[in-house]
């Protein structure tokens, strides 16, 4: 899809072709942050050339959460620190065979023997930039990246305009863990002019507002025992949720 662009004071996004999914780069001090890159072996090559074009050094790398899509690497970035939460890392590391083998599966030419390769991020944030929004919606250990003096939050899965609400399995409570994410996100997005999700188009404005209250519908739908009614629900939403079907479902566990 598109080339690289700038959503705000050093953060620039890159759209795949796959599900849509959003590669982040982020300037700080001394060089580049690349949060969730992807998605086969041709986008991760084109980041990569899209980042030279930056004349700056990745000095690491952050996953929002441990999905396999959201653990991928090229060389070219560099043998620099993988991060994620350390809830993320763990599990990150016990399902790494998993994560290459949906790797494999679902897209080409990645290097595999680079996936899931994080570390938990330490205490003092390390050069991963802003405050994280750690939660358990969706994935054990997933974070949003609040870059509040950029007027920018990095959603991961979360506040997408394509893909509905999706409930991690391996977690009870998802309905509660959904709604309190939504709370911390909510009081996030006040101080934010930019959302970036994990996939679909970045919101800007009035769509930040907009995109929270339509997760916050459909959960709420959810917690009525009633069917959502959601414009993402549409013709597209079977190939947009199949490549998370391993990991996700849509109705949350322990309602």
């Amino acid at each position: 899809m598109g080339k690289l662009h700038q959503v705000a004071d050093g953060v620039w996004v890159r759209q795949s072709e796959w599900v849509w999914t959003n590669s982040i780069v982020v300037r700080v001090e001394g060089g580049l942050v690349l949060i969730d890159p992807g998605i086969d072996g041709s986008e991760l090559s084109r980041l990569a050339d899209d980042v030279d074009q930056l004349g700056l050094a990745v000095v690491a790398g952050f996953a929002t959460h441990p999905h396999w899509d959201h653990l991928l690497w090229h060389p070219r970035f560099g043998e620099v620190p993988r991060y994620a939460t350390p809830a993320a890392a763990h599990l990150a590391t016990q399902a790494r065979e998993r994560a290459k083998a949906m790797a494999a599966e679902s897209a080409s030419g990645i290097p595999l023997d680079l996936v899931a390769h994080v570390t938990p991020l330490p205490a003092d944030g390390g050069r991963v930039p802003g405050e994280l929004i750690e939660h358990q919606a969706h994935a054990v250990g997933h974070a949003a990246v609040l870059l509040a003096d950029r007027g920018v939050l990095l959603a991961g899965d979360m506040l997408s305009d394509v893909l509905i609400p999706l409930f991690d399995v391996r977690q009870d409570g998802q309905l509660g863990a959904y709604e309190a994410a939504l709370d911390r996100l909510g009081e996030a997005a006040g101080h934010v002019d930019v959302v970036v999700p994990g996939h679909g188009t970045v919101a800007e404005g009035p769509e930040v507002a907009a995109r929270l209250a339509a997760d916050r519908a459909y959960v709420d739908a959810l917690r009525r025992g009633e069917e959502p009614v959601d414009a993402r629900l549409g013709p597209h939403a079977d190939w947009l949720f199949g490549p998370h079907r391993s990991n996700v479902e849509q109705v949350g566990r322990g309602r």
